[in-house]
Formats: structure tokens, C-alpha cells, sequence
């Protein structure tokens, strides 16, 4: 089995140095990442982290009356359970599924041993967390200011840059729900886009048609965002 192994799919496995994933390759394990799968709740231990390839993970925090709101998304461009490798192993946020499709699990201590080696690794994770922290600080600004128009062509565009390919597998009730916005406004505005071109709506996925009309109708976040991706991790920019 370990010859089927395409760890790489993740861009942060895939920048590391032979060496050094050699050194995973055998711990790591492929997993199925089904919709709706609640990776970890807020305030459990962790165990494991996530390296997604084919999926897309939401990190969402939620108030103590259950209600609860999406802060960032994670998909092959990191991974789910910063906090192991920054000093805690309880979690400050819950993380659900998103998108289904496949990623790959690491148990802490060898994340905790690999990342105290202080070889490439450990920079690609401080890296990839400081633009998780930009990603989440502009998740902020953008549900407090920004259009459901401007906020759906953002994370669409986040999403496609996390897949593999230009169809996030996920319900537009899903996309309501991690966006904090009613059904019926995200119908309408999904409704809109589709009837423009621009995407292609299913039951339960969302194809982008033209990426270039998505950024000219995404609020500057989106762009803010990519940029510090970039800045952080150049490599791990799309083509």
C-alpha cells in the first residue's frame, strides 16, 4: 500500500525534502473525509493532525449558546491541529468537513518529534500557520463588511485553490451554513452566478466555469488572502 501513497498531493508534504518525508511516509495515514465529519469539537485533546489532499476542512468557532461561524478553511494547501505543533494540544476551535475526498492523518508525537528536529518541516508549519492566522484576521473583515455576493465569490475561490480540481463538493445549504448566511439569500446569489455563467450548480456541488468573472466579483479579501499565501509559502501558489 505504501507505493499508492501520493502524500505530495498535499503542497506542504510536497515541499518537503526527500529526506525528511521519508521519514513519514510510513506513518502516515490515507484517510476518507465524509461531508459533515467533525475532525475535532472545540476543547478536545488532539491526537492526530490532517494533511487534507482532496478535501476541504472548515474551522469553525461556536458560541456557547451552539451557534457557530466559519473563521478559515483548510484544504491541500496545510493542515488540521496547529495548535499541536504551537505549544498546546487542546483545541480552541471545531473542525467539520467541508468538502469530502481524502487526506492523510499523522499522530502527534511524531508531528511533535518531526517538527523538534527543526529541519524543513518545522518551517513550513510556522509559515503555514502565520497564513492561517491572515486568512482567519480576513474572514473577520470580510463577514463584517462584504456583501453575500462578495463573501460567496471569496470562498469559492479559496475552495478552488485547496481542490484539486474546480468543484467544491459542497450543498449550498453547507455553504450557508459555514458562511452564516440564510438559504435563501445564498440560493439567490448562487442563482445569480449560474445564470451569468459563471458556476454550475448541483445538489450537492458547485463547479467553477470562470474563475477570472469569480475574482472580478470577490471583495479584496479573497485577494488579500492569496497574497500572503504567496508571500509565506511561494511555492504553494497556484499556477
Amino acid at each position: 500500500m505504501e507505493n499508492d501513497l501520493h502524500p505530495t498531493e498535499n503542497r506542504l508534504l510536497g515541499l518537503l525534502p526527500e529526506t525528511e518525508l521519508a521519514r513519514l511516509k510510513t506513518q502516515l495515514v490515507p484517510v476518507e473525509m465524509t461531508p459533515g465529519f467533525v475532525v475535532y469539537e472545540a476543547g478536545e485533546h488532539l491526537d492526530h493532525v490532517y494533511f487534507p489532499t482532496t478535501s476541504i476542512v472548515s474551522l469553525r468557532q461556536t458560541m456557547p449558546d451552539g451557534k457557530s461561524a466559519e473563521i478559515a478553511v483548510v484544504g491541500n494547501d496545510g493542515l488540521v491541529g496547529t495548535e499541536l505543533f504551537m505549544g498546546d494540544e487542546t483545541t480552541t476551535n471545531t473542525a467539520v468537513v467541508q468538502t469530502p475526498g481524502e487526506a492523510y492523518r499523522l499522530s502527534a508525537p511524531i508531528l511533535k518529534e518531526e517538527f523538534r528536529q527543526a529541519g524543513v518541516m518545522q518551517w513550513l508549519l510556522l509559515r503555514y500557520t502565520l497564513a492561517l492566522f491572515a486568512q482567519i484576521a480576513q474572514t473577520v473583515v470580510c463577514n463584517q463588511y462584504h456583501s453575500t455576493d462578495q463573501r460567496l465569490c471569496r470562498w469559492l475561490l479559496l475552495g478552488i485553490d485547496r481542490l484539486p480540481s474546480n468543484e467544491p463538493k459542497v450543498s449550498p445549504e453547507l455553504l450557508a451554513n459555514a458562511l452564516c448566511l440564510r438559504r435563501a439569500s445564498t440560493r439567490k446569489a448562487l442563482g445569480q452566478l449560474e445564470d451569468a455563467g459563471v458556476i454550475r450548480c448541483g445538489d450537492s456541488y458547485i463547479e467553477v466555469l470562470d474563475r477570472r468573472s469569480l475574482e472580478n466579483r470577490a471583495c479584496e479579501c479573497y485577494r488579500v488572502v492569496k497574497r500572503e499565501l504567496d508571500r509565506l509559502l511561494p511555492d504553494l501558489a497556484a499556477p
